[in-house]
């Protein structure tokens, strides 16, 4: 009775329940993530001119702040080769290695310096963490709960800021960096139980365990519940099996051929040649790294790591610790809303919506502060803020949260690149979009001692605003597509423009004007 029950359909709710515990030990590794990258945020006020212990001047604050975000880039850059070498699920045990030494380290800082390697192994962890985390989810989830599972990651890392925050307001900053040591310990132990990616099994020859992966992937089914599924996934994987210089030079050969045998510097070379810097990888690329840019400098994440001090700097009229902890829970509702509304909306019309929303928000900002501030507060001189206490700059920043907290450019990285590129190519992009944060974060400080606080959010603003503009035209829609028509989209010669009624009606009229102005032929 029971094999007979076990041959039968396999129930929905298995088959979902079974990826979403595959994702399990992801999630928990972004609870780390989200804490690693917000505990600046609570540390900074306390070190800023501090009396006592370790104290930062306001130079080195801004390192400090933006120290993690240097780093990243380095983490990221090893997190491709990391990925493609030992698989999905080693490289999740790995990469929170990096994590333990910095919480350890922290606690124990006992100057400056060694605060400052601390907060630089956290960004290498957490630049190390992302193409694994992103790439995992990608390979195991069907296309139509990908981005439901993709989504619901943001809120992992949302809760992990969170929890961050918290802790930074109910303990010492030293206790806190011990407390959140228990979370990269317990990724570890919960990545054992994880399956890897069946299609990373049959890069490496493994056919039988990649069908095992699978069965287990689809609600624990019988091999022949998903012959259809892991048939298409072997045709894929002879597909990108084949030498891409041998199919340019119209061979069929399979690995090994010539060029599988060239040294590894070689190697390197004809796989950005022919494998990175091609359509299919480079129109994802460019457009992912457009996305990362406008979302990054729309207003919230180059104040973060200040963002107690600015809260302050703003005349709110509540805590400002307490304003933070507020923002940690408005990421996790907001993030758990986007992965509720991406299945209906899409995820072009949300990532729109988003940034055009936080773009309004940065511009609330800009003139509140310019109508209610004096032009000389400056968030990182404690003695130039205001006494004023008012609930309108705490809406808006709130607001601003909120809009933030529902783009999603990492969920597209999960899914826009192609097999063979995609450790490299992830790896890369997450290291351009931590220096992208960086670089925000770094120059917030320039930017408000040149421009004041009202001239800062306005020029956030204003990059918000050309980036719904520019993704407007250039972002198509990949909701419920599958992996291979994503790639199979990338790589067509058709230009990439948005399937939207008023692109389609602007370019219908210029092909009417086009064949209204081509000179007549006479007989």
């Amino acid at each position: 009775m029971t094999t007979q029950k076990s041959e039968g359909p396999i129930s929905r709710t298995r088959v979902v329940l079974s990826q979403v515990l595959a994702c399990l030990a992801l999630d928990f590794l972004l609870v780390g993530l989200g804490m690693s990258i917000s505990f600046v945020t609570m540390v900074l006020p306390d070190v800023l001119d501090a009396k006592v212990g370790l104290s930062l001047n306001k130079k080195q604050a801004s390192w400090f702040g933006s120290m993690a975000f240097l780093c990243q880039p380095l983490g990221s850059v090893f997190s491709g080769p990391l990925l493609d070498y030992f698989g999905r699920k080693k490289a999740l045990f790995i990469v929170n290695i990096p994590h333990l030494i910095a919480w350890l380290l922290m606690y124990y800082a006992w100057n400056v310096p060694s605060l400052f390697i601390a907060n630089a192994l956290l960004g290498i962890g957490t630049g190390i963490m992302e193409a694994p985390s992103v790439t995992y989810v990608g390979e195991v989830s069907e296309p139509s709960i990908r981005g439901i599972l993709t989504t619901l990651t943001n809120s992992f890392t949302s809760t992990g800021m969170f929890l961050a925050y918290l802790l930074g307001t109910v303990l010492p900053w030293r206790q806190a960096a011990l407390v959140s040591l228990t979370v990269p310990v317990a990724t570890m132990v919960l990545v054992l139980f994880v399956p890897e990616t069946p299609i990373w099994l049959l890069s490496k020859g493994r056919q039988k365990e990649a069908l095992h992966s699978l069965c287990r992937l689809r609600g624990w089914a019988k091999p022949e519940n998903v012959k259809e599924e892991f048939d298409q996934l072997l045709q894929y994987h002879d597909v990108i099996r084949q030498c891409v210089i041998c199919v340019k030079e119209g061979k069929s050969e399979m690995y090994p051929c010539e060029h599988s045998s060239a040294n590894i510097i070689k190697k390197i070379v004809l796989k950005f040649k022919h494998v990175f810097f091609v359509k299919e990888t480079m129109r994802p690329f460019t457009l992912v790294m457009a996305y990362f840019f406008f979302h990054t400098m729309s207003g919230l994440i180059p104040v973060r790591p200040n963002m107690v001090n600015v809260c302050k700097a703003l005349g709110m009229k509540y805590d400002s610790k307490t304003i933070v902890v507020l923002v940690g829970a408005v990421f996790i509702v907001m993030n758990l809303i986007s992965a509720t509304i991406v299945k209906l909306i899409g995820k072009r019309k949300l990532v729109l919506t988003a940034l055009l929303a936080t773009a309004c928000c940065s511009f609330g900002l800009s003139v509140y502060s310019k109508t209610s501030l004096p032009s000389t507060v400056f968030s990182y001189e404690i003695h130039t803020f205001t006494d004023k206490k008012e609930i309108l700059p705490v809406i808006l920043f709130l607001l601003l949260v909120s809009f933030t907290s529902l783009g999603i450019p990492w969920v597209l990285l999960s899914e826009v690149f192609p097999f063979r590129s995609r450790g490299i190519a992830t790896g890369l992009a997450a290291a351009m979009s931590y220096t992208i944060i960086f670089l925000a974060s770094k120059t917030n400080y320039n930017l408000e001692a040149t421009l004041n606080l009202s001239g800062t959010f306005a020029l956030y603003a204003s990059l918000g605003f050309i980036g719904t503009i520019y993704m407007y035209f250039f972002l198509p829609e990949t909701e419920s597509k599958s992996l291979v028509e994503i790639e199979a989209f990338y790589k067509g010669d058709q230009k990439i423009f948005a399937d939207d009624f008023l692109i389609n009606a602007f370019r219908k009229k210029r092909r009417s004007d086009s064949k209204a102005n081509k000179p007549m032929l006479v007989k």
